[in-house]
């Protein structure tokens, strides 16, 4: 068990799956949580009782809105940028303002909320984002936009890792491979093939990743930064 006690954390894209259960192990671990939400305010508010946590709308596919929900987060302990979206589909077909929608979520809100944490949060501090095995191999056709947002994150993580070391600031990307969300369900119609590319043949439950990301927020992982920490059942291997 990570002890969080008299710890702030900021969770961007809280309140479903992957990002409800680091909220949900925050708070059981004592930390004091924000999270944000942009559609599911129902599931928000749920939430935000059950753990004890803080509810805050925020569009993270707007900058303003992303700096003003770090700001109103205080001076934090920990960062965890959840907040993404998939679109997929034939790269001579898809809409360009969906994919420049996409970067504008998955990349440049991460880049601005880890800086402007970074005016506020104390020193030795833990910032991550939720990346993508994606950034690894992307084995199926019609993602190359998505894998595009995935790797971004791998450069930003180790550039500001380096930006922010001396302050004893860590910064670190986890990267799922197929997670039983309601985005993904493990019986999905594409179980089987996912599975198919993996040593570990199932979805990882949203605890295991919540797990990896305690780890990363806790003191035993001082020395841990400007890593990428795949969790994906050997899909990527």
């Amino acid at each position: 068990m990570t002890n969080f006690t008299s710890k702030n954390a900021l969770v961007l894209g809280g309140s479903r799956g992957i990002g409800a259960e680091i909220v949900r192990r925050f708070t059981k671990d004592g930390a004091c949580v924000t999270f944000t939400y942009a559609n599911s305010g129902d599931a928000a508010n749920v939430l935000a009782l059950e753990s004890g946590s803080s509810a805050l709308h925020a569009d993270s596919a707007n900058r303003a809105s992303v700096i003003a929900a770090v700001k109103a987060s205080g001076k934090l302990d920990i960062i965890v940028v959840n907040a993404g979206v998939l679109v997929a589909g034939d790269p001579l077909k898809l809409d360009p303002d969906a994919v420049d929608r996409m970067i504008d979520i998955n990349v440049r809100a991460p880049y601005h909320a880890f800086v402007e944490a970074a005016r506020l949060m104390n020193d030795n501090g833990r910032m991550i984002i939720i990346g993508s095995c994606s950034s690894e191999r992307q084995p199926f056709p019609f993602l190359a936009a998505y894998a595009l947002t995935k790797s971004a994150m791998r450069g930003m993580v180790k550039g500001l890792a380096r930006d922010f070391g001396a302050r004893g600031i860590t910064v670190n990307a986890v990267q799922p491979g197929p997670v039983d969300t309601d985005m993904n369900p493990e019986d999905g119609p594409m179980k089987d093939m996912m599975h198919s590319f993996m040593a570990i043949k199932r979805h990882a439950r949203p605890e295991e990743i919540a797990g990896m990301v305690a780890y990363l927020a806790s003191a035993e992982a001082a020395i841990v930064t400007g890593a990428l920490h795949t969790i994906d059942g050997g899909f990527s291997a």
